[in-house]
């Protein structure tokens, strides 16, 4: 058994776009739900021309889509809007995340469709939530990382605020989505109850700023920027201290909990400081908090002779949190996240083969495999066919 049928019979229309909403649907895709991309044929989803190899969709579009069906149809044209409607009568759930007002403007929208079918999950991903004085706003994963918080706890303490370089703007808000997708469909197996859910994405990027929260609640102050550390709590040393070689990327970060005061005693022993065992200037965190340039310091001086691999093996073996700043390219390269089914290679049609992250989570020993994303209008005839049994070559 595999994630790959856990949702298997499940129906999902995708009328979502760029990545909020993918990421949303994709992991249902990945999960065994039968998700079809509903497309303009003049086009498709915009995701599609990000910075794409020529005459052919964008390595972007491929890694939010993956496991999809794609059907065009012009929603624009009586008869594309009629089809619409008959496949959100047999779907489970419908997704959508165009700009705010678009999907009522085409009768598609929650109350439209769940008189349709009282029993969908209609889900919506919004810049702004409903009430907000910006609700009418556009808004992409940079805009809500601005207005959520997550650029103002990122970056140096005397720097100006930075985009964090994941994107919990957009893939965090629809992962969100996703586990509120299944929760209701949960709950419809108890009630035969559809639903309407809405996620903002600034109202999301909460749920990654708790613990900054947390801090402004104890200090009364706004939560300051903490450079490589923690925005909780200051705990020396803590962070990214450079290795042999000197690249963008040689670095090791180092962690010791103030919840295990062993962890500083471990790492004295690695760097060959045991005489500061007992020093009363070192012995507790905030000791250390007094002297953190020079905590700091004795740590590099050990990292700067050692490749970040090296020190990240030896700390670790010491039963020293550290981890090796690792680029793209690196975990590309490490063959043990194939060998564990975490990076599959996928094979398209037009791009050819690549790699691209599966569903982190394994199911018995493995997650769900990666099929490729789907051509634009794809499965069209089979998709409209098998739901509708419209015969081939009627569809608009």
């Amino acid at each position: 058994m595999g994630g790959e049928d856990c949702l298997s019979g499940l129906r999902v229309l995708d009328l979502t776009q760029f990545e909020a909403g993918p990421s949303c649907t994709e992991a249902l895709a990945w999960l065994g739900a039968e998700v079809v991309k509903v497309e303009n044929p003049a086009g498709g989803d915009p995701g599609r021309a990000i910075n794409p190899p020529p005459g052919t969709d964008s390595h972007y579009f491929l890694q939010y889509n993956a496991n999809k069906k794609s059907i065009t149809l012009d929603l624009k044209a009586p008869g594309g809007l009629s089809l619409l409607r008959g496949l959100a009568q047999r779907a489970d759930v419908f997704v959508e995340n165009f700009a705010p007002g678009a999907i009522d403007r085409l009768g598609l929208g929650p109350a439209a469709i769940r008189a349709l079918n009282p029993a969908i999950i209609y889900a919506q991903v919004k810049g702004f939530g409903a009430g907000s004085p910006f609700e009418k706003n556009l808004a992409f994963d940079m805009i809500a990382q601005a207005c959520g918080g997550p650029m103002s706890i990122t970056g140096e303490a005397d720097g100006p605020p930075l985009k964090p370089g994941p994107t919990i703007g957009d893939t965090g808000t629809g992962m969100l989505l996703a586990i509120s997708i299944l929760a209701a469909l949960y709950r419809r197996t108890r009630t035969g109850l559809g639903e309407h859910i809405e996620v903002a994405m600034q109202d999301a990027m909460f749920q990654y700023v708790r613990g900054a929260f947390a801090t402004e609640t104890r200090t009364g102050k706004p939560c300051p920027r903490a450079g490589t550390g923690s925005v909780l709590a200051s705990n020396p040393p803590m962070g990214t201290f450079p290795c042999k070689g000197g690249g963008p990327n040689d670095y090791v970060y180092v962690y010791t909990s103030r919840a295990n005061p062993e962890h500083w005693r471990r790492l004295l022993g690695v760097i060959g400081r045991t005489d500061l065992s007992d020093d009363p200037r070192y012995a507790t965190s905030a000791a250390r908090a007094e002297r953190v340039d020079e905590v700091n310091e004795m740590v590099a001086t050990w990292t700067r002779q050692r490749d970040k691999h090296a020190a990240m093996r030896v700390l670790g073996e010491a039963g020293i949190p550290a981890g090796a700043v690792l680029d793209t390219a690196e975990l590309l390269g490490d063959t043990s996240f194939a060998d564990r089914g975490i990076m599959q290679t996928i094979h398209h049609p037009t791009i050819g083969s690549y790699r691209m992250p599966a569903w982190p989570v394994r199911f018995s020993g493995r997650p769900p495999p990666v099929r490729p994303a789907p051509l634009l209008g794809e499965h069209t005839e089979a998709v409209l066919a098998e739901w509708l049994g419209v015969p081939a070559g009627a569809s608009t």
